[in-house]
């Protein structure tokens, strides 16, 4: 099962880093293209997949140069400590990813034209408070994996985070009949079927983390249903689908 386990990660590692870079970078190079009254939105998005192709070049890239150097136990040494390097692959992302979903709450509003409510604010606090956690040295970011209970504590957050920015996307773009808008809120709630497991059963059932697989392809679904929307589109106004 490794050795099938192994060529897959590395990759599928690869071409997702492709895929997400390449979207970015379409988005930077069109980004005079987007309609005016969407510039908002769009730009929000764009954020936040820069950050996550960003955070993630460090996650999964770090897992690919890893096992190319014979293993995730892979580690090298910085200021006279030890550090794994596919556990600091996993601190990056850690940061990066809450910075994305709090992207997600201002795309969110700048779509609907929405003030900051009392959802909206928890969010943006479990923001905070996951970032607070996540700078607590019980973390152990320079181990492959970090233990529990910290672990769990860290991700609630960020699964709470997911679970409120979808229904916030949900309940507008249903209001709005908003079918772009409708579709970026079912794939947050897929990531997180597919991501909440990992965060539970990881450490006692490991093979469960290849469910990052199918979480990681509803980002990239996400990401090129914001550039087909707000960067390939020649539409002056919002249309309703």
């Amino acid at each position: 099962m490794e050795n099938f386990q192994v060529p897959m990660e590395v990759t599928f590692n690869v071409l997702y880093l492709l895929a997400i870079w390449a979207i970015v970078i379409i988005m930077v190079k069109r980004k005079e293209s987007v309609p005016k009254n969407e510039t908002g939105p769009a730009l929000w998005i764009l954020i936040a997949f820069a950050l996550l192709a960003l955070g993630d070049t460090g996650h999964v890239g770090f897992r690919v140069v890893a096992f190319a150097l014979g293993g995730l136990d892979t580690s090298f040494t910085l200021g006279g400590k030890s550090w794994n390097l596919a556990g600091l692959g996993s601190m990056a992302t850690s940061w990066t990813f809450t910075a994305f979903y709090v992207c997600m709450v201002f795309m969110w509003r700048s779509r609907f034209s929405e003030k900051l409510g009392v959802l909206a604010w928890v969010l943006l606090l479990l923001a905070v408070f996951r970032s607070i956690v996540m700078l607590l040295p019980g973390n152990q970011w320079d181990q492959l994996m970090s233990p529990r209970p910290i672990s769990i504590i860290r991700s609630t957050p960020l699964l709470l985070m997911q679970v409120g920015v979808a229904y916030l996307i949900l309940r507008d773009a249903t209001r709005s009949n908003d079918g772009t808008f409708r579709w970026i809120g079912i794939m947050i709630l897929v990531s997180f079927v597919f991501y909440a497991p990992v965060v539970f059963l990881v450490h006692s059932i490991p093979p469960i983390g290849m469910l990052m697989i199918p979480k990681t392809l509803a980002y990239l679904v996400i990401a090129v249903i914001g550039l087909k929307h707000f960067y390939m589109s020649t539409k002056v106004s919002v249309e309703s689908t």
